[in-house]
């Protein structure tokens, strides 16, 4: 049997920029998810070595709050669903499937996990885990209007017990995942981790996605692409020429503190290698 897991609340709020806890209001929800998605990076440096990803909420913990790393769905919004729970938040947890630059008939397998919180008995969706095209604030679930956001605006719509989260990108309104109310078990985020860590038809194995957002822009690496959006500007790109540049900015872009693996260099001069070929 494993020993019961606590929440290091200290360690959370101070790297949130807290010095005691918040009330579990809405201003705080939004503070929140601001600061965690600022905070914590997307990353998938484990599913380019082709690593096992552990979502049991120690080794995420450790892996957030102690070893400078960021992670997926499963770690961020699983370790900022126990926050929101720490602070006396009414939340749990919500599995989807990501339809985002999908055929409309494609149904995939449940490979996302967001937060549904209840604050007044008004419901909202919060989400600190999906990457380049996170939200940036809570969202109302009961709503089918445009919302906005500190970044782009969303809407979600409903149909048939099904709710599909769309964001206004620069070419229009972009599916990005469905969900529903069905409340998951613990084994429905080892399964879809699993999925995704490891099955070969997921988008992530092999590939470094690394996603952060702050005032105003968004950063992004996408394999060897390195990508700054800001709100009202064209977006900056560029390829990044070699390993080195490639560590330089995950560290210094993505405050990552990079693992020490002897297989690193070569996955990614290979990505590097495979982006270069696609061009």
């Amino acid at each position: 049997m494993s020993d019961p897991f606590t929440l290091d609340l200290h360690t959370y709020l101070n790297r949130l920029g807290y010095s005691s806890a918040p009330p579990p209001t809405l201003a705080t929800l939004r503070e929140l998810q601001a600061r965690h998605i600022a905070e914590f990076p997307f990353e998938t440096l484990a599913n380019l070595l082709h690593t096992p990803v552990h979502v049991d909420p120690a080794t995420v913990q450790d892996k957030l709050l102690r070893q400078g790393r960021g992670g997926y769905c499963f770690e961020l919004n699983q370790l900022f669903l126990l926050l929101l729970q720490a602070l006396g938040f009414e939340a749990s947890g919500l599995t989807g499937r990501v339809v985002m630059n999908q055929p409309e008939d494609v149904l995939p397998a449940r490979t996302h996990l967001l937060v549904l919180v209840t604050i007044d008995r008004v419901r909202y969706i919060a989400d600190v885990g999906f990457g380049g095209m996170v939200p940036t604030g809570p969202l109302l679930l009961d709503s089918q209007e445009q919302q906005e956001t500190p970044h782009e605006p969303f809407r979600l719509s409903l149909v048939d017990g099904t709710y599909t989260l769309h964001a206004l990108a620069a070419d229009g309104w972009r599916r990005l995942y469905l969900f529903d109310l069905q409340p998951p078990a613990e084994i429905d985020y080892e399964v879809g981790s699993w999925y995704v860590s490891t099955h070969p038809d997921s988008p992530f194995l092999g590939q470094l996605l690394v996603a952060r957002a702050g005032h105003r822009q968004r950063k992004t690496l996408n394999n060897g692409s390195f990508a700054i959006h800001r709100l009202g500007e064209p977006s900056e790109r560029v390829q990044l020429p070699d390993v080195d540049a490639v560590l330089q900015v995950l560290r210094e872009e993505f405050a990552i503190r990079v693992p020490e693996h002897p297989q690193l260099r070569g996955a990614l001069e290979r990505m590097l290698a495979d982006a270069k070929a696609r061009q």
